[in-house]
């Protein structure tokens, strides 16, 4: 058994499936197939029960994966270790960020970290915020940043940054720019999927106010940030978005604020951990990093 070894059996863990692992690690099929039996012969258990072109992993599968996630992240924690006696972090940082953070606030953070150690490389997977929860729950992300608390007992929230939720419209659909919450439901909303922590933040709002998404009409729901911003720009309605999204719109009159006479609209973004994985080092001084430039915004 090696370090490779182990890899191949948790790239096939996780995707279930030979030929997506085989893609996942540029490695053929063939060569999968054979570590797997290596595994299996070394424990003298079968570790995929295999149904046709599925496969599904034993018991003793479940116990190895634990197992084996634990071995490859202290051969990892070694390789930063060395690379730190050498004054200098090297790796890949994979983070989970809903798409507020993820879109408006990633990119300079990881530039400045980067300045500070050029070996660093990012991967930002973006998704909302429950995505990211769920994913850090199932081990599949170390670190991310979220616009909402959830109710998973797994996940540690770390303060991170306040933003603020304003209300936007095209300039063509505002009559009056001062409004009440109750008198925004006269006009057309468009609005994030649930999941979405934009949404879950305005639903605390409206219940705060007696009121619901059932107050107003609905043009549209949208996956995306962008695509609501662009559907408020065609006239399609107004919507709750985040400050940082729409800075350059204000700022360039493309969209226009509706101010609220009966409420302040704020929320937090949260960093992200599972209770019971410790950070690898470059990670820990990601977060660092993330908390001093918090400071900053």
């Amino acid at each position: 058994m090696d370090i490779h070894q182990l890899k191949v059996f948790t790239s096939v863990f996780k995707n279930k499936s030979f030929s997506r692992a085989s893609e996942d690690l540029h490695l053929t099929q063939p060569t999968i197939s054979n570590h797997i039996k290596a595994l299996e012969n070394e424990f003298d258990c079968k570790l995929f029960d295999r149904l046709g072109r599925s496969i599904i992993p034993t018991r003793e599968a479940e116990v190895l994966y634990g197992h084996s996630m634990e071995i490859i992240e202290k051969a990892n924690n070694l390789k930063e270790a060395i690379g730190q006696m050498k004054k200098e972090l090297t790796g890949k940082l994979v983070i989970g960020a809903s798409t507020i953070p993820g879109v408006y606030l990633m990119p300079l953070m990881m530039k400045e970290f980067q300045k500070r150690y050029p070996s660093i490389s990012f991967q930002i997977v973006i998704s909302d915020s429950k995505g990211i929860v769920d994913s850090i729950s199932r081990h599949e992300l170390l670190l991310g940043i979220v616009g909402a608390k959830l109710g998973d007992e797994n996940i540690k929230y770390i303060s991170f940054v306040e933003d603020g939720l304003i209300v936007v419209s095209a300039p063509s659909l505002i009559e009056k720019d001062i409004l009440t919450v109750k008198e925004l439901a006269g006009l057309p909303m468009v609005i994030r999927e649930e999941g979405s922590g934009t949404r879950r933040e305005t639903e605390k709002i409206l219940e705060s106010k007696g009121m619901s998404f059932n107050n107003f009409k609905i043009s549209g729901v949208f996956g995306s940030t962008d695509a609501v911003k662009q559907a408020v720009k065609a006239g399609l309605g107004i919507s709750i978005l985040s400050k940082f999204s729409v800075a350059d719109e204000l700022k360039n009159n493309i969209l226009g604020e509706i101010k609220l006479l009966d409420t302040q609209m704020k929320r937090r973004f949260y960093i992200v951990t599972h209770r019971k994985r410790t950070l690898p080092f470059v990670y820990e001084k990601f977060l660092e990093h993330l908390m001093f430039e918090s400071k900053n915004i």
